[in-house]
């Protein structure tokens, strides 16, 4: 779209949306299908929670079971979490760094594509045959048994989207390294910025052993290798060092952009500095470097010995400093603050306690001798969803509420989502709470059902009741959503009021062109500096001038969508299907060609002309 028909205010439509490269659109585009695949899995653990309410329910049968349990597991890390987050990097991490956009404008629209061709790529197994049934983690021993397609839609969905992923992680580092406003170090980037960087380097570095694990699993699977199958020499363990090599860093890559989520919001709401910022980078940083360092402690009863045992347990209580300074600082900064308890304040305060016990509980199964008891029971259930859910889904939850007005100019109404989080915490500490009893009981992991007279009973129905509180705080917060957007009233710059970094200096929604004139960065927390100095906007680097932006393209949708095409015939030919082969060749022509036509298509951009500029002082045009 021109700038012409921007500043001229013509509604988004449907094209705008299918071929922008503006980050900002694309950062909505993450937030709408991450969170319909939030939505999705949440109704699959809806399903797994009715099941297992009473005892020998006969709601859904074993084998839906286990394609409900691995669709959950499996929709809420990579096609909810993941996407959600990225949402948040697209929407805040340029601004916050005083950028018009992030590196590589058509890459990010690119990374967003795949990403949602493979999640529905991988959903679209419900209809056609079945859907995975091996687990989230999809365990070479199970996944080579697994008859069908189910799995390979798994494997070929994840590549997909994988490969949106990871490069919009190397987008976010080159972002990150290149285009910080002027006077802005590494050491004055707010926190959410520097969460972001870290992730990406983990994504950077974590993906690629998905990815080779992956492709191992699709060669044993289509083609006939030997990779996992050890009558003939292969080795199912490697498949869970690899997944594993991946898995760990995973969490972090979830975890980290939670905590710089909150190291926003809590500053934000105490009026107060961030306490020991410095400390919260070198922690974050650390976090990251350690988190390559601990994943075998998810494979301590599969025998790799005592000595490897012993190395990854002490690895893994060594994390723990690093993120205990976090939880210290976050504590002090609160510490005599003058604190405003508005809904992402009160997920910030509720986080704190709820992520502890997530982590404590991971000590205690960090120890090897211990984790041979735990292991595989609802125990480990509990510590996943304390740190998932507790760290990650409250972050997403409070993001949502403290910069939806950033993202859409609207403010959602704060007393529904404190309903909405009093209903999530209650119903989250229900739900899982628990689970670590049952665990502590006997009750194993991903059972069907369970008998009367074995003590479950009680257990599990409470945390069934709790998983429907959550379900009902989520239908809350979506029709907040719908509500504020129908009545579409608009907020200005700041609307929280007490803004510390840049993002809150420019209009909300942003202009297109994010900031008129680079903004000099003098300092951390860089827009209440100039607010402590009676300002009201930031100091300019540059004098007004023509800004140049990308062109929009419609060729990272037709790049995606040939690999959607060419997935299914990759996977019905060695079936001998023979209208595989054709569409293998379809979707690889459209793929290529596409990729080809980028190359050679004479894609300047176009300028915004300074005369409109000052034309537009306060961007509302935009």
């Amino acid at each position: 779209m021109s700038s012409l028909a921007q500043k001229k205010g013509f509604g988004a439509t449907v094209w705008d949306y299918l071929t922008t490269v503006d980050h900002k659109k694309i950062a909505i585009l993450y937030l709408m299908a991450g969170g319909f695949f939030f939505l999705l899995g949440g109704l699959e653990a809806l399903i797994i929670r009715i099941q297992l309410a009473v005892p020998n329910s006969d709601f859904i049968s074993a084998g839906l079971y286990n394609e409900v349990l691995t669709m959950h597991g499996t929709t809420m890390i990579f096609l909810a979490a993941m996407p959600l987050i990225f949402a948040f990097m697209n929407a805040v991490v340029p601004l916050q760094i005083g950028a018009r956009d992030v590196a590589f404008p058509f890459v990010n629209s690119l990374g967003f594509w795949l990403f949602f061709f493979g999640g529905v790529f991988l959903n679209l197994s419900w209809f056609m045959g079945g859907a995975p049934d091996a687990g989230w983690t999809s365990y070479a021993s199970l996944s080579m048994a697994s008859e069908g397609h189910g799995i390979d839609f798994y494997v070929l969905g994840l590549q997909i989207a994988g490969a949106g992923t990871l490069i919009g992680g190397i987008n976010f580092l080159v972002t990150i390294i290149n285009m910080r406003a002027p006077g802005m170090t590494y050491m004055r980037m707010p926190l959410f910025t520097w969460t972001a960087f870290v992730t990406s380097a983990l994504i950077l570095f974590a993906f690629p052993a998905l990815t080779v694990g992956l492709f191992l699993m699709m060669f044993d699977r289509m083609f006939g290798s030997n990779f996992f199958d050890v009558a003939n020499g292969g080795n199912t363990i490697i498949w869970e060092h690899f997944f594993w090599i991946f898995g760990h860093p995973e969490v972090y890559i979830l975890v980290l952009p939670a905590f710089g989520i909150f190291s926003e919001i809590i500053p934000h709401f105490s009026r107060k500095r961030l306490f020991g910022y410095s400390s919260m980078v070198f922690a974050t940083v650390l976090i990251g470097f350690l988190g390559f360092m601990v994943w075998a402690h998810h494979m301590f009863t599969v025998g790799l010995g005592p000595i490897a045992n012993a190395i990854f347990a002490v690895a893994t209580m060594a994390i723990a400093v690093p993120t205990g300074i976090k939880i210290f600082n976050w504590l002090l900064t609160m510490w005599g603050g003058s604190l405003r308890f508005t809904t992402p304040m009160l997920y910030a305060v509720a986080f704190i306690p709820s992520f502890v016990a997530g982590g404590v509980t991971g000590i205690m199964l960090a120890s090897a001798a211990a984790d041979y008891q735990f292991h595989d029971t609802y125990f480990v259930v509990a510590h996943f969803h304390y740190v998932i859910v507790g760290g990650v889904v409250f972050a997403l939850l409070a993001g949502t509420h403290y910069y939806w007005p950033k993202m859409f100019g609207t403010m959602l109404n704060d007393f529904l989502g404190k309903i909405s989080f009093w209903l999530f915490f209650i119903g989250f500490h229900l739900t899982f709470f628990i689970q670590h009893f049952l665990g502590l009981m006997g009750m194993p992991r991903r059972i069907w059902k369970f008998l009367p007279g074995q003590g479950f009973e009680t257990g599990n129905l409470v945390s069934s009741i709790g998983a429907g509180f959550m379900g009902v705080a989520v239908i809350i917060l979506l029709f907040n959503i719908i509500m504020t957007q129908v009545k579409g009233v608009k907020v200005g710059n700041d609307p929280w009021g007490d803004g510390r970094t840049i993002e809150w200096s420019i209009p909300s929604p942003p202009p297109f062109y994010n900031f008129k004139q680079t903004p000099l960065i003098r300092g951390l927390d860089a827009f209440w500096l100039e607010k402590m100095e009676g300002k009201k906007e930031l100091t300019p680097a540059e004098p007004i001038g023509d800004i140049h932006m990308p062109n929009n393209s419609i060729l990272p949708v037709f790049i995606s969508f040939g690999l959607f095409v060419a997935a299914f015939g990759a996977m019905y030919r060695p079936d001998g299907e023979a209208w595989a082969l054709p569409v293998l060749i379809i979707g690889m022509l459209i793929t290529l060609s596409s990729m080809f036509l980028r190359s050679v298509i004479d894609d300047h951009g176009y300028h915004v002309h300074k005369e409109d500029l000052m034309d537009d002082d306060k961007g509302g045009k935009a």
